[in-house]
């Protein structure tokens, strides 16, 4: 197995493993993640998803090796000759999981790598952390997270100036941009997305996903901001009429801290 996948306490870590080849990602890989993914999205006991890399790094990008040259290539020039081409399956399984996603930055997160930390909701980096979207270095464009969640998260200007330039950055340089929620001791950052992500799983499981929905939704893919209010005054009142709700509302008044269920 290339790809580790656990759960305590409605915490899945999902870990690239691979830490020889710091963690270059190979068709195994990707299917792996893939799996992982999917198989958080539909285990109710999942409530938030750490993703990390096995030490010394984040993942460096695809493995050349294999994918560019290896077994693998003559199917991928194959590939390129058809018209159409679908959206990267293992990018989809991860921006379409409906749990939160925290991404445990440890080391270099290059190419793809640095794609899969944009994918996740929230970025947590190691001192030992380095960013590149290194896709122009090697005459290619990145895939949907430089397109779309870069922009979003640092600007559309500073996305632009790394996708064009290919440069490499640093975690000081990428919490200062806003690329990363912070910084931490390379030997406390898996205890800190841990605190992180428990402070996430003890609220109601059915109102964090509709909130991660509705993150992903915008003004445009409705329409218009009043499509956007009458989506959220909808999932309001149908989450009115869930346990989790009025559990909230009772451990309110009895003074208490709250049991959601996911019900």
């Amino acid at each position: 197995m290339t790809v580790r996948f656990e759960l305590a306490g409605h915490i899945a870590t999902v870990t690239l493993n691979r830490p020889e080849r710091r963690n270059a990602l190979t068709m195994q890989s990707y299917a792996e993640l893939s799996e992982s993914f999917h198989k958080a999205t539909a285990d109710p006991e999942v409530r938030c998803v750490i993703v990390t890399g096995a030490d010394p790094a984040f993942c460096s990008g695809d493995d050349m090796k294999e994918i560019m040259i290896g077994p693998h290539a003559a199917a991928r020039r194959a590939a390129i000759a058809t018209p159409t081409h679908p959206a990267n399956r293992t990018a989809m399984a991860i921006l379409n999981c409906d749990k939160p996603v925290i991404a445990a930055v440890n080391g270099a997160a290059i190419g793809w790598g640095m794609e899969l930390a944009l994918f996740a909701d929230i970025r947590i980096a190691s001192e030992h952390a380095k960013f590149g979207e290194l896709f122009v270095k090697r005459g290619l464009v990145p895939d949907v997270g430089g397109f779309t969640r870069l922009p979003a998260i640092v600007g559309p200007a500073m996305a632009a100036e790394l996708l064009f330039t290919g440069d490499v950055i640093d975690a000081t340089e990428a919490q200062r941009i806003g690329l990363v929620r912070n910084v931490a001791p390379h030997d406390q950052l898996m205890e800190e997305a841990r605190a992180l992500a428990q402070r996430i799983v003890v609220n109601p499981p059915l109102a964090v996903g509709h909130i991660k929905k509705g993150l992903r939704l915008t003004v445009g893919a409705l329409g218009t901001t009043e499509a956007m209010g009458a989506w959220a005054s909808e999932t309001i009142f149908r989450l009115m009429e869930t346990e989790d709700h009025q559990e909230g509302v009772r451990s309110f008044f009895e003074k208490r801290a709250p049991v959601f269920r996911g019900r």
